[in-house]
This record gives C-alpha cells, sequence and structure tokens, in this order.
C-alpha cells in the first residue's frame, strides 16, 4: 500500500499582519515597511478596495481630480516600492493567542501568526431589502455606477440615496444616461455643499424629494420601472426606467473581528485614538472603525497611526 503524503502548510510568523488592501489598509503598509516590520498585507479583491469603483476624486491631496482606479495604482506602487509583501487571499478568522500574538487564517487552509494584526476589512452596500432587488441584481440593479453605468447609456436610471456618493454617481451617471432621478427619503441632501450645488443645477438629473422605492419592477428578464412612496404623504406611483443604482450606506465587514472587541450598534469597531481595539495588538482603521466620517484622507491617516503605533507595539513585545 502507498502511503499518500499530506500537504503541511507551514505557520509563517510575522511583526505585523494588515488585512484589506483599501487605502488605509496599503498606507500602513507603508509605514510599516519604513519602521522595518515584517509586514504582509492580505487583500481577497481588488487593492484599492471602494477607491478602484470611484469615478473621480477631487479631494485627496495633491490631486486636483484623479480616477479612482489610478488613485488606487498609486497607493499599491508606493506600497510596493517597499517591498511590502502582498498576498490576494479571503481571511476567515483572526484568533488572538496565549501568547497575545494572532493567528491568521486564510480560506485555502493556510495560517499566519502575527504580534499585531490591523483590521482594514471596509464594508459592503447597505441593501434597501425591497422585492426585486435581490432578483434583479445585475440585470437592472447595480451598486456600483462607474462598474455598469456603460450599460445605460442614453436609458433612465435611478439613484437612490442622498450622501456623497450617491450625488457623485448620480453626476456620473448623468453623463451617460439619458435621464437620472434621484431619489431621497427626505426633503434635503446629506452631500456636502458643493455636491448639491452640481446636482441640483445639471438638467439631466431630477432629484425626487421624500421618495423612497418600495418595489423593483420588471418585465420578466430586466428592471423596467420602480413602485415609489412618498414618506410625507404615503401616496404610491410608478416610474418608468431601466436601471436603479443603489447607494444608501455601508455595512461594516466586521465578520472576522474577534469576540471582545467592542463595537457601536450599527457594528462599526470602537478604537482609541490610536485605533487600538480593546485587544492588545489588534487595530481598526477605515470603513471598519467608528470615526467621524468615511473617506478616502481618513483612511490613509488612520492607516498611518495605526502602523506607527503598531511598531511601538511590537518593539516592545520583541523586547
Amino acid at each position: 500500500m502507498v502511503k499518500q503524503r499530506q500537504k503541511v502548510l507551514k505557520t509563517m510568523q510575522y511583526d505585523l499582519i494588515i488585512i484589506g488592501g483599501g487605502p488605509g489598509g496599503m498606507t500602513a503598509g507603508i509605514y510599516a515597511m519604513r519602521a522595518t516590520l515584517k509586514t504582509m498585507l492580505i487583500e481577497k479583491g481588488a487593492y484599492g478596495g471602494q477607491m478602484t469603483m470611484t469615478d473621480m476624486v477631487e479631494n485627496y491631496p495633491g490631486f486636483d481630480s484623479i480616477n479612482g482606479f489610478d488613485l488606487s495604482q498609486k497607493f499599491f506602487d508606493h506600497a510596493k516600492k517597499f517591498e511590502l509583501e502582498t498576498l490576494q487571499q479571503e481571511v476567515v478568522s483572526v484568533i488572538p493567542q496565549a501568547d497575545n500574538g494572532y493567528m491568521v487564517t486564510l480560506s485555502n487552509g493556510q495560517t499566519y501568526t502575527s504580534h499585531a494584526v490591523i483590521l482594514a476589512c471596509g464594508g459592503r452596500s447597505r441593501k434597501l431589502s425591497i422585492p426585486g432587488e435581490t432578483e434583479f441584481y445585475g440585470r437592472g440593479v447595480s451598486y456600483c455606477a462607474t462598474c455598469d453605468g456603460f450599460f445605460y447609456r442614453n436609458k433612465t436610471v435611478a439613484v437612490v440615496g442622498g450622501g456623497n456618493t450617491a450625488v457623485e454617481e448620480a453626476l456620473y451617471l448623468s453623463k451617460l444616461a439619458q435621464k437620472v432621478y434621484l431619489l431621497h427619503r427626505r426633503d434635503e441632501l446629506r452631500a456636502s455643499p458643493i455636491l448639491q450645488k452640481r446636482v441640483l443645477s445639471e438638467p439631466k438629473i431630477e432629484v425626487l424629494w421624500n421618495t423612497i422605492p418600495i418595489e423593483i419592477k420588471d418585465n420578466g428578464q430586466s428592471v423596467d420601472g420602480l413602485m415609489l412612496k412618498n414618506t410625507q404623504t404615503n401616496e404610491t406611483r410608478s416610474l418608468e426606467l431601466n436601471g436603479v443604482f443603489i447607494f444608501i450606506g455601508y455595512i461594516p465587514n466586521n465578520a472576522i473581528v474577534p469576540d471582545g472587541v467592542d463595537r457601536s450598534p450599527d457594528g462599526y469597531i470602537n478604537t482609541d485614538e490610536c485605533c487600538r481595539t480593546a485587544l492588545d495588538g489588534l487595530y481598526a482603521i477605515g470603513d471598519l472603525r467608528k470615526n467621524y466620517a468615511k473617506q478616502i484622507v481618513i483612511a490613509a491617516a488612520e492607516g498611518c497611526i495605526a502602523a506607527l503605533d503598531a511598531a511601538q507595539y511590537v518593539e516592545h513585545k520583541k523586547g
């Protein structure tokens, strides 16, 4: 009988593991490498995260305007200049160890240990949870205008939301679509004043105030309309269109956050001013962290802060 050899996956030790390759994670990687920490950044998707799906970034210092994908590439190239080790895999667990370090396990079974971990897991789009949303995702329902806007050239679309992201995406879609409806549940937008000015002066965009979608209608193959409700009068009406883009906020990706870490009621991770969680050596930054605002520059700043503090923590631990 021939004995089959089982593949043994060796556990590697790092000073710091960064989980998430958005602007916060990549900035943390830059500062960690400058601090000469043995560091690995793990990202399951595209480096840059949500930044890659942004058509134009106009509020990142040093650039009057820059495409989100291009800015992501600059972050990545900068991190690689310092020889940051990167890995495209999904992390399934982060488990505190008896020596106060952490074991990080990937979906392929590989494990790594680290003195410190920075969680930069970001978030995912919040759903409306109305009929038709799940069924027609990818066939008229989208959460990314820069990804799917091309398919609605010279067509009619609706954007749901009233914050910066919703308004930015509505403006982007107005370059492609024939008509854009911006649906907002209140009578004023939450977006910044400059974005509000732009969207209200764009002739292709019509804002429907005090309005929410309650059902996504279809023709059996794709979306062909919305059922709307007025939040003040409760009156309903239908609206014919070809696509719906939903931007009503994000839910933090907190599934791998260990027990014992303090969370806000909406699932964000509470930290101190250095982005430290309640567990020694564990940090949370960016869209995962409970902070003032979700901005690229804020995520990058938090990545810097967490990495600098982690460097001191690791140095002290290694003695």
